[in-house]
């Protein structure tokens, strides 16, 4: 929506002491300058894990524990004794690592509060949805098409980030993202404090956030797309979309900007 005339000057105003400078490269100008965006690392989508969405699983995925079996070609279950979290999602797609401009594009919008990322967040993330839709979920079906998605929702901040922050990045995000894919964003997941998940390991982590999602919508029979910025071990998607299951989602596909590898 156009912004009324008066705050037009103040912005212009804003920009000329402050100049927009591109986020990974700091030359003024855009938030993400077209030789940054050319030489974005892109998660190839053909390669990666259905089941966690981690670069090169296709085959065999030590983060997951999922194996592609020879005759076929479907999914065996996750390996038992390597730490690996069950995936309750159908299908996980992430567009960039975390590192470089992946993290560089999270860091800046939640922590530095560049709420003009958001949109642009959204726009790379609509790109991996749309590659995805080519490859197989573990269902056998697309990873992700908008056509068979009910809604889309996000895994919230806690109380204490939202206080911190003043703003949830994810609600940003998922509006842009719902425009995009012209689907609505159902506000579903409420999030009860729990540690730090940067202090913690793949167990611990999985351990805190247990019982901590608390779905507050009415969810049944939906076919639900679940956002988040990072996954890191995958604990904070699979608690929420265990969570969306368990109150009669028919299935949750989850996406995120950033895959830590």
């Amino acid at each position: 929506m156009p912004q009324p005339e008066r705050f037009r000057p103040a912005e212009a105003l804003a920009e000329l002491l402050w100049p927009t400078r591109c986020v990974c490269c700091n030359l003024p100008g855009e938030l993400l300058c077209d030789d940054c965006r050319r030489s974005l690392p892109w998660i190839a989508q053909q390669w990666a894990c259905p089941a966690c969405g981690a670069p090169y699983g296709w085959l065999t995925c030590t983060e997951c524990g999922r194996s592609r079996e020879q005759k076929g070609g479907s999914f065996a279950p996750e390996g038992e004794g390597n730490g690996a979290l069950p995936w309750p999602v159908r299908a996980t797609i992430c567009s960039l690592p975390f590192q470089g401009a992946g993290a560089r594009l999270v860091t800046c919008l939640k922590d530095a509060h560049e709420l003009r990322l958001a949109p642009v967040v959204a726009a790379a993330m609509a790109c991996s949805l749309d590659e995805a839709h080519a490859w197989d979920g573990i269902d056998g079906a697309p990873r992700f098409d908008a056509l068979h998605t009910s809604a889309l929702c996000f895994v919230p901040a806690t109380r204490e980030a939202f206080a911190r922050r003043g703003f949830d990045h994810m609600e940003l995000v998922s509006a842009a993202l719902s425009g995009i894919l012209g689907l609505p964003v159902l506000d579903a997941l409420a999030r009860r404090t729990a540690r730090d998940q940067r202090e913690l390991g793949r167990e611990a982590r999985a351990s805190n956030l247990s019982g901590t999602m608390e779905v507050v919508q009415d969810v049944t029979s939906l076919h639900l797309l679940l956002v988040d910025d990072v996954i890191t071990t995958g604990a904070s998607i699979c608690e929420a979309a265990s969570s969306l299951l368990k109150r009669g989602a028919a299935s949750v596909t989850a996406c995120a900007l950033a895959r830590v590898c």
